[in-house]
């Protein structure tokens, strides 16, 4: 499923994104395609699951990521892991939108 030819730069990494009401883990498998998720902090908490995701490198150490969730909720990620910035877009089952903007940190 992967946008690149090549393993993702983060791949076999955990990082946790912070959000405003919501945090989570996100831990990268070392094959470059596979990740597993939960969230730890907020109306969501508990939330998890392992998926499948794909990556596209935009810009120096940023990162377009995209996965769809276990309840279905699509996810984009834009990550940038040298300044430790992640958005965050974020569509329900319902089909609400919803945005976030936060830090990001290796563990």
């Amino acid at each position: 499923m992967s946008m690149e030819n090549r393993i993702a730069p983060f791949a076999g990494k955990t990082f946790e994104v912070r959000y405003q009401g919501l945090t989570a883990i996100n831990a990268y498998a070392s094959d470059g395609t596979h990740m597993r998720y939960e969230i730890t902090e907020g109306a969501l908490s508990g939330a998890h699951g392992e998926v499948e995701y794909a990556w596209k490198e935009v810009a120096s150490q940023v990162f377009a990521i995209v996965w769809q969730e276990v309840d279905r909720s699509t996810v984009v990620h834009v990550d940038d892991f040298g300044k430790g910035v992640s958005l965050s877009y974020f569509t329900t089952p319902k089909n609400e939108l919803v945005r976030f903007e936060g830090s990001l940190r290796e563990r």
